[in-house]
């Protein structure tokens, strides 16, 4: 439990543990959700007044009470919680040597009118979001081939008419014009690595119990499962996704998801059972789908599993 390691302790936001638990059916079982909500450290009272306020928003709704109750959520929130399988499989592809940089700089400038300082801002966030670093006002920067979302982006905000782009292999900041200088320049690249060897220490911990000798209730693999989406959630959050040749080596996120994925391969099986969350199944599937090809890939009785070196 999350208790019982106060050094690898999760801090896990109440609406993540809510979308965590929503099974295929679009409904939430609220004995269960208050049993890993209680595993998590969490009371019944900070869980009920969740409830409460998305029953309010028209986000789910609950027939029956407390404990016996259950929630059944809705189109809108049901549909925006899925992980972004693309970007989690360019991390894997980048773990494993699979998505070498091009040494393609891809730049995006911006000049969004005053009248339109909202739309100027949302463009801004979501150009960082999508793991770009600012140049110089207005000007950002990514080594990934961003173009297709950061066009939706500026279609999404209608300002496509305010976008410059354009791509590079000559880049200079400064005095800076070795590209690895550029990237710990640009990003707060120590910040990134710390988040990542936080997921490390919370993954290699909640592994341990995974592949131990005591088999572990239903409940307790949830709680498992939950602190792992969130950690991984914060730790993928501020990452830009650099390629390897930008990163210093040896990189902490490499690791850390090589961790993870073990972590899944250790629950894998456990797909054929009823009434999972859909959170189970869309990262076990994800992680089984990206790591199929990567190194450190053993196969074990047809099961694939991703050691954790």
């Amino acid at each position: 439990m999350a208790g019982e390691h106060a050094n690898d302790a999760v801090e896990i936001p109440t609406r993540l543990l809510v979308e965590s638990m929503i099974r295929a059916d679009a409904t939430i079982d609220a004995g269960e959700l208050y049993t890993v909500a209680a595993a998590l450290g969490m009371s019944d009272q900070q869980v009920r007044l969740h409830i409460r306020r998305l029953v309010t928003d028209g986000q789910i709704t609950q027939e029956g009470r407390g404990r016996r109750a259950l929630l059944r959520v809705g189109a809108q929130m049901f549909d925006s919680i899925e992980p972004n399988v693309e970007f989690v499989g360019l991390m894997y592809d980048q773990d494993r040597g699979a998505a070498p940089w091009d040494g393609i700089w891809h730049l995006v400038a911006f000049a969004v009118p005053e009248t339109r300082r909202q739309a100027r801002d949302a463009v801004r966030d979501g150009i960082v979001s999508l793991g770009g670093a600012a140049i110089q006002g207005g000007l950002y920067v990514s080594p990934n081939s961003w173009e297709p979302y950061v066009e939706a982006l500026a279609d999404r905000l209608d300002i496509g008419g305010h976008l410059t782009r354009l791509t590079t292999t000559d880049l200079r900041v400064g005095e800076l014009d070795s590209p690895r200088q550029m990237a710990a320049h640009l990003w707060p690249l120590d910040k990134i690595a710390a988040g990542h060897e936080r997921l490390l220490a919370v993954t290699q911990a909640r592994l341990d119990r995974l592949a131990g000798p005591q088999e572990l209730s239903r409940s307790q693999i949830l709680t498992i499962l939950v602190e792992l989406a969130a950690e991984f959630t914060r730790a993928s959050e501020p990452d830009p996704l650099l390629p390897p040749e930008l990163l210093p080596q040896p990189w902490p996120g490499t690791r850390a998801r090589s961790a993870l994925a073990a972590c899944w391969a250790q629950v894998m099986p456990l797909r054929s059972m009823p009434d999972w969350p859909r959170m189970f199944y869309h990262y076990a599937d994800v992680i089984e789908r990206v790591t199929a090809d990567a190194e450190g890939v053993e196969t074990a009785g047809g099961q694939a599993i991703c050691t954790a070196g």
